[in-house]
């Protein structure tokens, strides 16, 4: 079992990254959404829903590696911010010749 200590502020910190990698997620895609067919924006929708699912589950199972210890709510929010913006990543190189158009 990992013991590691964190301190409320770099949770906090961590929180608000993660935020602002959400808002910023969200907001391209919007933008890929308007530049692609009914079709395939379904297939983004049905992509986005299950790389959240998969996010959460994987940062889930980060988390327990702590084991409920004062580590635990940081290390979730780090790795909510670290595959959000992978993902922001991702669907800005997928999609980023076809914004560009």
């Amino acid at each position: 079992m990992l013991h590691a200590r964190a301190d409320p502020e770099q949770t906090r910190c961590f929180r608000k990254e993660a935020e602002g990698a959400d808002r910023e997620l969200n907001l391209l895609y919007q933008r890929i959404r308007t530049i692609l067919s009914p079709a395939d924006q379904a297939k983004l929708q049905t992509a986005e829903r299950l790389w959240v699912q998969f996010r959460d589950a994987n940062c889930a199972a980060e988390r327990e590696l702590y084991d409920g210890g004062s580590a635990a709510p940081m290390v979730y929010a780090a790795c909510l911010w670290a595959d959000t913006r992978q993902r922001t990543t991702e669907l800005s190189v997928m999609y980023g010749w076809r914004l560009e158009k």
